[in-house]
């Protein structure tokens, strides 16, 4: 097997060897890229509608003249019948409905997938996606785990598709010119970048099991996680609170913040990472931290990632709650979630450049796929696999209590078999992420 490019701390192209098993589920074909003329649109299925999916549907459905959604999918039918007659309510058309999002792959006639289901299900959805010839782009984080986001950086780089990662930040105005001002020097050598989620997160409570609601495919939801008893501490968003599921709060608004650290500091992946955090306010059936501090250390390059996760009561730092902070030798610069940026530059932090603008990250998706030319993209596979495995090492230096050794060109811990063991997760058939994809 030829060895493809990979991603390393300066650039997002590494090297590595793909593995050797294949899928347990049979994808269709490839099919053929489609070659867009100006007129054309692309055909979009949006995957998951209960929660963020409800933006992707506005999302798409502000850009007419590009694309048409042609499906929602969902595995709960409840939820998929009330979006789909709010669509035909906004858009005065019906739209074709799916449970089961691999009928979705099966379909000659959509041409990309929007994924915004729970983040268990992103990469794999993905990966079966890019396999059935789709392009595709996947909510923030890509991956659950470090092993599923490479694979899907391997996915699209053999099947030529393109994919755009859910971090809108990257399609801002005023976002792009700050991380210009720090390539071109405006607070001198940057050294360090701190990525803060201050949000309220209330306690969910511990609501035991259930049977499973009419019209939802439990096992269809669960896909490849572990299956377990149903709860309403699972489905719908409480889900973001299990290891089973989801990544906690770095590993949800996080993402957008530790991407925006590495590329800031145009860094990838470190070599050393240590956290601390817990649960000190609520005793309920959330698995992951309320509180989590992480720090990120590249020795060679000498700079640094502090991540701070925390609910409730909290101060704002340099006016920000939301959003992430640049330090240099020259002065600071802070990106105020994703659309606005004020930079003080000396000793007297005297205010420097600044800006508020936005942008339409999916607007930016649907042109590159009618381009077919990837280096488009604002937020390439790259960025998912980054960003999430930023978020994910922190999550297994809190879950192992201890200092995280890490090889950056590998991807793999060093000496330390029970953290390794979280840089992916036993399969569950049919549902499982391909070694070879």
């Amino acid at each position: 097997m030829k060895e493809k490019k990979r991603l390393s701390r300066r650039s997002f192209i590494q090297t590595s060897a793909m593995g050797a098993a294949a899928a347990a589920f049979t994808i269709p074909s490839i099919i053929p890229s489609s070659a867009f003329g100006a007129n054309d649109k692309v055909r979009i299925a949006v995957l998951g509608v209960n929660g963020r999916g409800k933006d992707h549907i506005k999302g798409y459905g502000g850009i007419p003249d590009v694309c048409e959604i042609v499906c929602l999918c969902d595995p709960d039918l409840v939820v998929l019948g009330q979006r789909a007659k709010e669509f035909e309510t906004s858009y005065g058309r019906k739209v074709k409905q799916q449970q089961d999002l691999r009928k979705v792959f099966e379909d000659k006639d959509i041409d990309a997938v929007s994924i915004a289901t729970p983040n268990h299900w992103h990469s794999l959805a993905a990966i079966w996606a890019m396999q059935a010839g789709k392009d595709v782009y996947v909510e923030k984080p890509g991956s659950h785990n470090i092993r599923e986001g490479r694979k899907m950086v391997e996915a699209a780089t053999k099947y030529q598709r393109i994919v755009q990662h859910g971090v809108q930040l990257r399609s801002s105005l005023a976002v792009q010119e700050a991380i210009k001002h720090l390539r071109d020097g405006l607070i001198g050598d940057v050294y360090m970048a701190r990525g803060l989620v201050f949000r309220w997160r209330d306690d969910i409570g511990n609501k035991g099991t259930e049977p499973v609601p009419q019209g939802l495919d439990y096992d269809l939801w669960t896909g490849p996680a572990e299956m377990r008893p149903f709860s309403r501490n699972y489905v719908h968003y409480n889900w973001h609170w299990n290891w089973n599921y989801g990544n906690g709060d770095v590993g949800n608004q996080g993402i957008h913040e530790t991407d925006l650290c590495m590329w800031g500091l145009n860094v990838g992946l470190p070599e050393r990472i240590t956290a601390g955090g817990g649960k000190f306010l609520f005793n309920d059936a959330k698995e992951t931290p309320e509180v989590l501090a992480s720090t990120y250390y590249y020795p060679k390059e000498k700079k640094i990632i502090e991540f701070e996760v925390r609910p409730w009561i909290t101060n704002k730092e340099n006016g920000a709650d939301v959003g992430n902070i640049f330090y240099g030798s020259k002065g600071y610069l802070v990106v105020y979630n994703y659309d606005r940026y004020e930079s003080f530059l000396g000793r007297n932090n005297e205010p420097g450049p600044n800006k508020r603008a936005g942008g339409d990250h999916f607007l930016n998706f649907i042109e590159a796929v009618k381009s077919r030319d990837k280096s488009h993209l604002n937020a390439p596979v790259e960025t998912a696999h980054l960003a999430s495995g930023l978020a994910h090492l922190g999550n297994i230096a809190y879950r192992t209590g201890r200092t995280i050794n890490f090889d950056p060109v590998k991807e793999e811990i060093i000496g330390d078999a029970e953290a390794s063991a979280l840089l992916t997760r036993p399969p569950r058939k049919p549902f499982v992420v391909p070694d070879k994809v």
